[in-house]
């Protein structure tokens, strides 16, 4: 059976019926295998690089310095471990001036992961520097000399020491952007620090611990560290450490799987066209076997050979053109994570060779059910089996299992099983559109007797009624995830590259007393600077809810703890900014005592529309009524608060303000000489964090047009197995019309007219489709605002009728040429 079986499966592939089958497993196995290589390599460098946000692999926060038995323990595991300090203080010039600094004393080897970026002066080229400053030593930021009017090589007063300033700090791994960290930092060694008399019992210093090493060693002492930490002590993670970045690399993971999953899609459907091809063509071959005693048990099993080999085989050189378009991918992405990928893991190959056979026998499972049902008497005759009952459920379990490969691939229950719903939900809908427009042509074609040409395209397209249907059906589904790609690529990839637009605030301005914000305003203006915007900020801490004590006790998440044991920032308007939704209750009234909380904080602590909620404000109490729960756009780079009250709430609190603007590069000495007019002026840089960003953006952006062609090659194969199809019924209506008089221009023109019209209504269902499609997406899973055009409809009727045109014209050149007698002595 064996040896049987591969030499039909070889004959089955010379004759073409097994190519498109192989073709569409290839695809769909190169573009799982693909992304997945990648995702793996990503993934593992993020786990053994993730430090390099942090300084470490593993950071604790303590209230205290680590107990000496923390640090033996790490190193008996072989790990790095280093302490820092960080706190508060002001420092001082030779000239006597002081300004509030933000002081961070480190041990030998910080940073235990990532680079120091460092310059010799201001306007001097920065670059990476391995190790913490000497001892005697101290690296400081820019902003700090130009408050003091120092330069690299003065002395800076911390404590009781002097110190010559040595380097100037350009970027810091683990600084994050918390508004605690914007003073102006100056590092020095922890052997200083103990000489300088700042620290001592009562201190307000922040104490870290910082462990890095061999990640399985790193694991286990984390266990080990875990059950011993105390509320006020917390792991820190790289989304705790680095929470601005969160949301672009999320973003920038569900681009990618959205590029991989619509390529499957479209496999996944000419997996399902190829195998109903593959069956039509075999009833014939079936049924000869049939006649020489076949049974269906032996041809269930000869069949299972043919398409194991075929899974096997195809999915074996998708797994190699997926290898080298990964190789591809990483060179495109190039510094996205890791500057040395780890190699290529074992279980991106596993999962594509899964995918690959079960996409193949899902697929393929209906129609073969309909072969080994095959008659004898079928060889007797030519009529069309009748549709096995038992086909339904392998549709249904076709469906489940392409909605679990969908979900595996996506990582997410509702956005895999959605996606997968909704294109079965569009095919039917398609095929029931396809229908109904097919007797709207079967009404007109009595009035075209004078035109021969069109009255045989819509003739045929009438009498070829499951056909037709099964062509647009298909046609349209396929390019509907074309299409929707193509939007990907186009619409909602800028929309993404909008929430970082060029022209982003990548300047904070923090500490604007109230009466310097208009002569800050008016010395911002003055340079260039438009449309800014001046925050209040007050700090609070919420102590209430309904009369109830609210307290970090009763919550069991560290974050809603967190926000609860410290002050955070409040802001009051008389309206909510622009770029907030309000996701329920009722605008603010700045006459009231009011309330508006972000969705997230809320859910955290338990807050709802109508709860009073009392928070503490410069040691005095401030009652509110919770009157609306908003959604912030936190990638607009702009101001924005958990809270906001009414101004009748706060406006007679103690304040400052905050503003943020763009300053290009060539306007840096404007932020200086503001802070020499307002020495109190505390300037955040965030250009790094946003050319991070921009830097993720442009190398998904790369990555996904390369995607791309596996999608169009998917597309390729689907237009090709939806015509191939109706050949042998198209090569019979020909010989029959040419035998009753029809010319070959009117037999070509009529195939013409034809496929432009299951083209052009492929075309504007498929853009329909995808339009629907990637709005859903663009509101439900990326949150963000999608732009609407007459693009994918332009571009639908442009690519589908030109493209089944060409595409009938190859499959299916040679029926028109086929001789009349030749097809009618075969019937």
């Amino acid at each position: 059976m064996w040896r049987f079986a591969l030499k039909q499966t070889w004959r089955d592939f010379r004759a073409g019926d097994l190519r498109l089958l192989g073709l569409a497993v290839v695809v769909a196995v190169a573009a799982i295998s693909s992304v997945g290589f990648l995702s793996d390599r990503v993934g593992r460098a993020l786990e053994r690089d993730a430090g390099q946000m942090l300084g470490a692999d593993l950071v604790v926060e303590l209230q205290g310095e680590a107990a000496q038995g923390w640090i033996d323990q790490a190193k008996s595991l072989g790990l790095s471990a280093i302490r820092t300090w960080n706190f508060p203080s002001m420092v001082g010039s030779s000239a006597g001036e002081l300004q509030l600094a933000s002081v961070k004393a480190v041990e030998q080897g910080y940073p235990l992961r990532g680079q120091l970026r460092t310059s010799l002066g201001i306007a001097e080229p920065d670059e990476p520097t391995a190790t913490a400053p000497e001892v005697g030593k101290v690296w400081v930021d820019g902003q700090l000399l130009a408050l003091l009017g120092l330069q690299v090589g003065d002395t800076l007063s911390i404590g009781n020491q002097s110190l010559a300033i040595d380097r100037v700090i350009t970027y810091e791994p683990d600084r994050g952007v918390q508004f605690v960290n914007v003073a102006p930092r100056v590092l020095i060694r922890a052997e200083d620090l103990a000489q300088s008399g700042l620290v001592g019992p009562g201190s307000r210093v922040r104490h870290s611990m910082l462990v890095a090493g061999d990640m399985s060693a790193v694991n286990q002492y984390r266990d080990w560290l875990k059950p011993q930490l105390t509320q006020a002590q917390e792991l820190v993670t790289v989304n705790d450490g680095r929470p601005e970045i969160t949301r672009t690399l999320e973003r920038a993971n569900e681009f990618l799987t959205l590029v991989v999953m619509i390529a499957v899609l479209i496999a996944a459907v000419a997996v399902a066209l190829g195998a109903r091809r593959f069956s039509q063509r075999q009833q014939p071959a079936i049924a000869v076997m049939r006649c020489c005693g076949a049974t269906q048990a032996a041809v269930t099993k000869l069949l299972f050979i043919e398409f194991m080999v075929v899974a096997l085989v195809g999915s074996l050189i998708g797994l190699v053109i997926g290898w080298a378009a990964q190789m591809v991918l990483v060179n495109l992405m190039q510094g996205f994570v890791s500057e040395n990928l780890p190699g290529v893991g074992w279980v991106p190959a596993l999962q594509g060779l899964y995918a690959g056979l079960w996409l193949l026998f899902a697929f393929s499972l209906p129609p073969l059910q309909a072969l080994r049902r095959v008659s004898a008497a079928q060889i007797l005759r030519h009529d069309v089996p009748a549709f096995p009952v038992q086909s339904i459920a392998g549709y249904l379990l076709a469906f489940i299992g392409f909605a679990v490969l969908m979900w595996w691939i996506a990582g997410n229950l509702r956005y895999g099983f959605g996606l997968a719903a909704g294109f079965v939900l569009a095919a039917v809908v398609f095929g029931l559109l396809s229908l109904g427009a097919l007797k709207v042509l079967n009404l007109v074609r009595p009035a075209l007797g004078h035109r021969p040409a069109w009255r045989f395209a819509l003739a045929g397209m009438v009498r070829r009624k499951a056909s037709s249907i099964a062509q647009i059906s298909a046609l349209a589904v396929g390019m509907m995830a074309i299409l929707l790609l193509t939007i990907v690529r186009t619409d909602l990839l800028q929309g993404w590259q909008q929430t970082v637009p060029p022209d982003a605030p990548n300047r904070f301005l923090i500490n604007i007393q109230p009466d310097q914000v208009p002569t800050v305003r008016a010395a911002l203006v003055d340079a260039g600077i438009k449309n800014l915007e001046f925050y209040p900020m007050i700090r609070g801490r919420v102590i209430e809810r309904n009369g109830q004590a609210i307290v970090a006790e009763d919550f069991e998440s560290p974050r809603a703890q967190r926000l609860l044991q410290r002050d955070f920032n409040l802001s009051y308007a008389d309206a909510l900014p622009e770029n907030v939704k309000l996701l329920g209750g009722q605008p603010l009234n700045p006459n009231a005592m009011e309330l508006s909380m972000e969705q997230e904080v809320a859910d955290l602590l338990g807050m709802r529309v109508g709860d009073e909620v009392v928070f503490e404000v410069a040691g005095q109490p401030v009652p509110v009524k919770m009157t609306s729960v908003r959604q912030v756009d936190w990638d607009s780079m702009q101001p924005n608060f958990f809270a906001v009250l009414s101004t009748a709430a706060l406006k007679d609190q103690p304040q400052t303000f905050i503003t943020s603007f763009h300053l290009p590069a060539q306007m840096a000495p404007v932020t200086q000489s503001l802070i020499r007019q307002f020495p109190n002026l505390t300037i955040f840089d965030v250009g790094a964090l946003l050319a991070q960003l921009q830097s993720v953006l442009d190398r998904v952006s790369v990555a996904i047009q390369g995607l791309f062609v596996f999608a169009i090659l998917a597309g390729a194969i689907v237009l090709a197995a939806a015509l191939s199809a109706s050949r042998h019924e198209r090569m019979r209506e020909a010989a029959l019309l040419r035998a009753i008089g029809a010319t070959n221009e009117q037999l070509s023109r009529a195939q013409r007219i034809e496929l432009l019209g299951i083209g052009a209504l492929a075309g504007l269902m498929a853009a329909t489709g995808a339009t629907l499609a990637a709005w859903a997406l663009a509101t439900w899973v990326f949150e963000f605002s999608m732009q609407w055009s007459l693009t994918p409809w332009l571009l639908g009727l442009a690519v589908c009728m030109p493209g089944a045109w060409l595409a009938g014209s190859l499959v299916l050149r040679g029926v028109l040429k086929s001789p009349p007698l030749l097809i009618l002595r075969n019937e």
